[in-house]
């Protein structure tokens, strides 16, 4: 790459603009750094919705940008969970409420695209943040800074960069960080819908033996006054014939795998098929580079904890630089980057093996795997304290939140750029 001077100089690039690269340009920026952020914005219809949880809302709101969702979102109070499996063991549905640990809600539910429309508009105006809609070329990691070619041939010239675009990261394999990959026989299929019945701010999972079949509470649009988003995961032959059927036909097959609980269905608009894999990362950090998002890890759509989690590593690496800065170091050193990994690499690892354990449990017909998950189901159901500690858990992690999550986080002070 040539040494020449740049087009663009920053204090943090961000590769990848989707709601993680976004969210972490927004929050990087109003902590008083320079962010160059580059990514290609992805609106093409699919069906996908995020479930924001309570410390994931609270991110939002101490950097004052859920107030541009607010009406755009439905809120989530209870969550079912009924066995579908036609296990040996029957076990009996299982109900959560946000209400039995201080909550009027465990979260919000939003569209994706309506989220990263929403980042995306913010960010074309936000001090100190410069957006560019498009791809990196290449990266050069060298002993004080990175060289980074956009597509459109400019050149940026950055302290640190966070790589945030994706399980096929190129800030990632640039820096040389590996990653292990394993596929699961599952493809998810996603979905918005209207119906006839009202889902009274309840989800409802369907574990069946492909996973979870669940219906998320929607907004309400003109017209459509019950609405809800379908995460359903099934075996890839029978992916490819529900992708061949036409919406009326999907619909009722949608209709008889959650039993009519919301009445008759309609499928609006076009859906998603995507196949289920996972993915960890080597290293959260490399020289001069920090993964975030999906660039760290992978899981299937189980619990939505994939965004919830990407916003547990954008505040704490938020944290971690501005306390580099204020200490006068390196906001890409390694001091400053392990700080990072430290306060993150529990929180990944949980999620990431809790996932995948209950993911194959669904997967697996062996009745002693049958047993200890219903068993488990039974305990969640009835000891008050376990409920209230998995509930806990689910929202806000029983580890210390970074200061952007915390429920009354400070006033951000509007520091110069580091």
């Amino acid at each position: 790459m040539s040494l020449a001077s740049p087009d663009i100089k920053t204090d943090i690039l961000v590769a990848g603009a989707g709601a993680a690269g976004l969210s972490a340009a927004l929050a990087l920026a109003q902590a008083g750094f320079a962010v160059v952020c580059v990514g290609r914005l992805d609106r093409r219809p699919n069906g996908r919705t995020v479930a924001l949880f309570e410390a994931s809302l609270r991110f939002y709101k101490s950097l004052g940008l859920w107030a541009h969702f607010r009406g755009k979102t439905a809120a989530l109070e209870k969550i079912t969970m009924i066995d579908a499996t036609e296990a040996r063991l029957p076990v009996p549905a299982v109900t959560f409420a946000a209400r039995e640990i201080g909550l009027t809600a465990f979260g919000e539910n939003i569209e994706n695209s309506i989220l990263v429309d929403g980042l995306a508009e913010i960010a074309a105006r936000a001090p100190g943040l410069d957006l560019h809609e498009g791809l990196l070329e290449d990266l050069s990691y060298e002993p004080e800074i990175v060289r980074a070619t956009l597509a459109d041939g400019r050149r940026v010239e950055a302290k640190l960069v966070i790589a945030a675009d994706g399980r096929a990261s190129l800030a990632r394999s640039k820096a040389g960080i590996g990653a292990r990959n394993w596929a699961y026989p599952q493809v998810a299929l996603t979905a918005l819908l209207s119906h006839r019945k009202p889902h009274r701010h309840v989800s409802t999972e369907f574990h069946t033996r492909w996973g979870p079949c669940t219906l998320v509470p929607l907004r309400a649009l003109e017209g459509r006054p019950n609405r809800s988003s379908l995460v359903w995961l099934m075996s890839a032959q029978d992916a490819d014939s529900r992708a061949a059927l036409e919406p009326e036909a999907l619909a009722r097959e949608i209709e008889k795998q959650v039993d009519s609980c919301v009445g008759q269905i309609e499928v609006e608009g076009a859906c998603g098929f995507f196949p289920m894999a996972g993915m960890s990362v080597d290293s959260l950090f490399g020289h001069r580079v920090a993964l975030i998002g999906e660039a760290a890890h992978v899981f299937p759509p189980l619990a939505a904890q994939g965004l919830n989690l990407s916003l547990r590593d954008i505040a704490a690496l938020v944290e971690a630089v501005e306390d580099a800065r204020e200490a006068g170091e390196d906001i890409g050193g390694a001091k400053a980057l392990s700080a990072y990994a430290k306060a993150r690499r529990g929180d990944i690892s949980l999620r990431t093996n809790g996932v995948d354990i209950l993911n194959r449990s669904l997967l697996s017909n062996l009745f002693p795997i049958d047993f200890l998950r219903g068993a488990g189901l039974v305990a969640f159901s009835v000891i008050g304290p376990l409920r209230r500690a998995l509930m806990r858990e689910g929202v806000l992690t029983h580890r210390a939140l970074p200061r952007l999550m915390q429920a009354r986080p400070p006033r951000y002070a509007r520091q110069g750029r580091g």
